[in-house]
């Protein structure tokens, strides 16, 4: 299982995700270009002392991203799907993508995923942060996958 941000915008958030893909022990995949440097001083602060033991791979855009995804299901987490995250059945070699905080991802985007779920919520709420629903969604995968790779 591996996380994608996509063009993520605010350093900080991406810096939790950071840690929270260390603490699970998930990679994570940065799609470009991102509204940030990413050796930004926030994104260090975020990250603290996590950022070693994280797995984090870059790339230059959506297209090499996909080139280096291979065959694994891309599962697109958005406000516009309708199936909720917690009624579906992750597999161990899901890619989970979560778009800009800003913005989502583009039609484009929407229409080369194999599944789009999303966070049940308030009707008069917008959306949940970036690195909380990350942190929800991968929780929820990786229990269901029985907790692999050595958690405790």
């Amino acid at each position: 299982m591996r996380i994608a941000l996509f063009e993520p915008d605010i350093p900080q958030n991406t810096g939790a995700i950071v840690r929270v893909c260390a603490c699970f022990g998930v990679p994570l995949d940065i799609i470009e270009p991102c509204g940030f440097t990413f050796v930004a001083r926030e994104l260090r602060r975020a990250a603290l002392d996590y950022a070693p033991l994280a797995a984090v791979d870059r790339h230059e855009s959506f297209a090499a991203f996909q080139a280096a995804r291979g065959r694994s299901r891309l599962v697109l987490i958005t406000t516009k799907a309708r199936q909720h995250y917690s009624d579906f059945s992750f597999r161990c070699d899901d890619v989970l993508l979560f778009g800009r905080e800003q913005a989502g991802v583009p039609q484009t985007v929407h229409a080369v995923a194999d599944v789009r779920l999303r966070v049940p919520m308030r009707a008069a709420a917008r959306s949940l942060n970036v690195a909380v629903t990350v942190g929800l969604v991968l929780a929820e995968a990786l229990r269901q996958q029985g907790w692999p790779g050595g958690l405790v």
